[in-house]
């Protein structure tokens, strides 16, 4: 007599597909101070213990160049040695350079990298980045690929990187010129706006990133943008109390895209927070960043606002009060990069749109403007367009 065996896997059972499906929680503190690395202020502190309080927790900090001091690091020393029940600092300092420079070369990244191994920091201990926005991605990259991600704490020190880059969840380096080409989406541990940085910011670098905010203001919060026009004065000059505010409505506004927007991770086609940069990228490369990024976005927000015009979206004579805010918050509207051409004789400046669309995949999703604190997504840009808005701009500069 035969026994007949029965394959447990048949054909059918072979083909079936079973979803895996999970959700990841992600919350973080973004504060907002003066003198976080005074002894009496415990916000950075506790920001580094919320979990743990009864431990002490090992710290690792990489440093901006542009802000390597003495002064700094005895702020620092007195800080730990004031919570040194619950604080530890692992090494002095690393001073990494400020800058695209940091970000042009995956040598800065991995020498992070090693600093993270050969003082084993793990998954329980903290990598705290101190400086602007490209120190803040490339300490990011290196916290986010060791041990597959170890706490990374923020603390901005620019405009740009306190009203923007800082208090997101994203992170990368260049590659072969092409802006932000190595990266991954990392929430931070904690991220720390401490104000008192800002006054120690160069003066084009202070004005360059309210460019961000006036971004985010025109795409997203019509009632920000006329406050943003009102205070221009107070603004350009730096007045702490608008100065502040700027900062932080800006941050709440980005933060809540990011919680509310439904693609914290870029997954779609679209970046809605990128307003005026497929064209902003570009013109830093084209200008092998001499062009601060703020100033690029300056210019790329003068330049999709007048397109929104050309292309029926936008009623005529809004491009031109954002310019007026542009300018008298003592931004450009114009470099000469932008007449460059290729080879073939096109605009240089066009391939940003291949690139933009690249970096996501999918279909060309671009923001324009339909109103000053509307944006509203299209599919196509119109080269003519382009070029009709750049002459728009030129002559619109030539006039000042």
């Amino acid at each position: 007599m035969q026994t007949k065996v029965t394959d447990p896997v048949s054909s059918s059972q072979s083909s079936t597909i079973q979803w895996q499906r999970f959700s990841v929680p992600y919350q973080y503190p973004v504060g907002f101070v003066r003198g976080a690395f005074d002894p009496d202020n415990p916000i950075f502190c506790q920001m580094v213990v919320r979990d743990e309080p009864e431990k002490r927790h090992r710290c690792l900090f990489v440093v901006d160049e542009g802000l390597a001091s003495p002064d700094l690091d005895a702020k620092i020393d007195a800080y730990f040695a004031a919570h040194s029940d619950q604080l530890v600092m692992i090494d002095r300092p690393m001073v990494v350079p400020g800058g695209e420079t940091v970000k042009n070369d995956l040598a800065h990244v991995e020498r992070i990298q090693s600093a993270i191994h050969t003082h084993a920091v793990d998954r329980h201990s903290y990598v705290i980045a101190i400086g602007g926005g490209a120190v803040l991605d490339a300490v990011g990259l290196a916290a986010a690929t060791c041990h597959r991600g170890v706490r990374h704490i923020r603390v901005p020190t620019t405009v740009l990187s306190q009203n923007d880059s800082g208090v997101g969840v994203k992170n990368a380096v260049n590659f072969k010129g092409i802006k932000n080409y190595v990266g991954t989406f990392a929430p931070p541990w904690a991220v720390l706006n401490d104000f008192d940085f800002l006054d120690q910011l160069p003066i084009r670098e202070r004005i360059a990133g309210i460019s961000e905010a006036v971004k985010v203001a025109l795409i997203r919060d019509p009632a920000f943008y006329l406050w943003l026009e009102r205070n221009a004065d107070a603004l350009a000059t730096f007045r702490p109390e608008a100065e502040e505010y700027m900062v932080r409505r800006s941050a709440e506004l980005h933060m809540h895209q990011i919680a509310h927007g439904g693609d914290p991770f870029e997954m779609g086609s679209a970046r809605p927070l990128d307003f005026g940069h497929w064209s902003a990228h570009k013109l830093e490369a084209m200008t092998r960043h001499h062009v601060r990024h703020g100033e690029a976005v300056a210019i790329g927000i003068a330049l999709d606002t007048r397109y929104s015009v050309l292309a029926g979206l936008l009623p005529e004579g809004d491009e031109e009060r954002v310019i007026v805010l542009l300018e008298s918050l003592g931004l450009r509207i114009w470099h000469p990069a932008l007449e460059s051409r290729d080879a073939d004789g096109r605009l240089s400046i066009l391939t940003g749109l291949e690139e933009f669309q690249e970096h996501l995949g999918g279909a060309l999703t671009i923001t324009l403007l339909t109103g000053l604190g509307q944006g509203h997504e299209v599919h196509e840009i119109d080269g003519k367009l382009v070029h009709q808005a750049m002459d728009w701009l030129k002559a619109r500069s030539r006039s000042e």
